[in-house]
């Protein structure tokens, strides 16, 4: 494959699954019933659905790169800022694009993101990219 400043990085539609948050939670010994309980959620004036976890949403981006590259060791970096909750029953994409490309090292810093159909995102950010594998 060859990028170039304005490649984008194939969308890729996710649902967020309720059921994956169980485990998950208890993967990262997060108690926080946010992500377990829809009754907390409405207490706390957050919506009516659990809210699913930021490491969820990054692996969404992280899995939307390594299905471009096809090599997941060729992510270096990503530096997200979380800006929205996701919540249960949510499709949500992933996109991003190539925005500068290292001539020595041919490494890619690429904008990212998850976002909701109405354009809002839940997250956003940059991922790098190894060169020497593309």
């Amino acid at each position: 494959m060859t990028a170039h400043v304005g490649t984008t990085i194939p969308e890729w539609r996710v649902e967020v699954d309720p059921q994956a948050m169980k485990p998950f939670a208890l993967l990262l010994r997060d108690p926080n019933p946010i992500h377990l309980d829809p009754e907390v959620v409405r207490e706390l004036g957050l919506g009516d659905r659990v809210i699913n976890q930021g490491p969820l949403n990054a692996g969404y981006v992280w899995e939307a790169v390594r299905r471009w590259l096809g090599d997941e060791a060729l992510v270096t970096t990503l530096d997200l800022r979380f800006t929205s909750n996701a919540f249960a029953g949510e499709s949500l994409t992933v996109g991003g694009q190539v925005d500068e490309v290292d001539e020595s090292s041919g490494e890619l810093r690429c904008s990212v993101w998850l976002r909701r159909d109405d354009g809002s995102d839940v997250l956003s950010g940059r991922a790098s990219v190894a060169g020497g594998g593309l």
